[in-house]
């Protein structure tokens, strides 16, 4: 099987090359034609060849094997990347909305031509090519559990809704023979990846500050140690994610009166028990404590009661 380094830096490579041409056509079609929507479409297509330039060199990053000083490796690296782009992503959505405003500004103040029908072409074309992009870099991001890959293949999936809204704009520009439509469209365009930026940004805190984007993984620790006779009242269960990968800690109870053999042998069934039901693990580590000890007010981790209070 191909490892997850080689599959980054392939899809990033793609994208790379696919948003390169795209973006060349439509900066090009969008100055001949006059078209301010499709040069905006084409600024982004821009930007997403630099967001793709950082997701391969981030690929070169991930796989780096641990050291003293980075002793859990590198695999937050994604995580980061996604922070990047998000921030790459925002700018350039200011940058097309001040260029936007002032088209609109101008044109009533000064006559605008209609912009040439060759727009219309490379938008459809557009739509074609950020459709077959999106589809792959998702596939190769859910493949690898890469959220860097995903955020890209999301805001492919935004072109090809930005791309679509162009190519409507143009019709009814020409439709209605009023240039101030494009203007228009390309304002809305602008606040669109500007609000994309923001719903990437936001997402990528949540492993960075150490969060689970999926608590259901709670649950499936809970019914694993249940599973284990011996083991009980599993607390102060701890999840946070390592790239694609899932380190946990728990603390369990078991018999004061067995041995510390029979003790580590039911941390041991705890921490197979927990592999067989979640993939993707890092590491597991399991804190034996005699059963029935009085435990002080925990500050971290997650009980049984707490997710059962989730669900009322």
């Amino acid at each position: 099987m191909e490892n997850k380094e080689t599959i980054l830096i392939r899809a990033s490579w793609v994208s790379v090359i696919g948003n390169a041409i795209l973006s060349l056509l439509k900066i090009g079609v969008g100055l001949f034609a006059g078209s301010l929507a499709v040069l905006g479409d084409g600024i982004d297509s821009a930007t997403d060849v630099v967001v793709s330039l950082v997701t391969l060199f981030t690929a070169k990053i991930v796989n780096r094997p641990p050291n003293p000083k980075y002793v859990y490796g590198y695999e937050k690296a994604d995580e980061i990347a996604t922070k990047v782009l998000s921030f790459v992503i925002f700018f350039a959505g200011i940058q097309m909305l001040v260029s936007s405003s002032k088209s609109v500004y101008s044109a009533f103040s000064e006559q605008r031509e209609l912009p040439s029908i060759l727009a219309i072409y490379v938008s459809a074309f557009s739509i074609l090519g950020k459709l077959l992009l999106s589809y792959y870099l998702f596939s190769k991001g859910k493949k690898v559990c890469s959220s860097m890959l995903v955020a890209n293949a999301k805001n492919m999936r935004n072109d090809v809704l930005i791309s679509t809204g162009v190519l409507l704009g143009l019709f009814f520009t020409f439709v209605l023979k009023m240039p101030i439509l494009d203007s228009i469209l390309g304002l809305l365009i602008s606040i669109f990846i500007i609000k994309t930026s923001i719903e990437i940004f936001i997402e990528s805190n949540v492993v960075l500050m150490d969060g689970m984007k999926d608590t259901s993984i709670y649950e499936k620790i809970f019914k694993a140690v249940e599973n284990v006779p011996g083991a009980k009242n599993p607390h102060r269960v701890r999840s946070r994610q390592i790239g694609n990968l899932y380190m946990i800690n728990l603390d369990i109870e078991a018999d004061e009166n067995i041995t510390l053999k029979e003790a580590h042998d039911i941390a041991h069934s705890v921490e197979k028990s927990i592999r067989d039901s979640i993939e993707n693990i890092y590491d597991i580590v399991v804190h034996v404590e005699p059963a029935g000890c009085l435990h002080t007010k925990e500050k971290f981790g997650i009980n049984p009661e707490m997710i059962e209070g989730n669900h009322k």
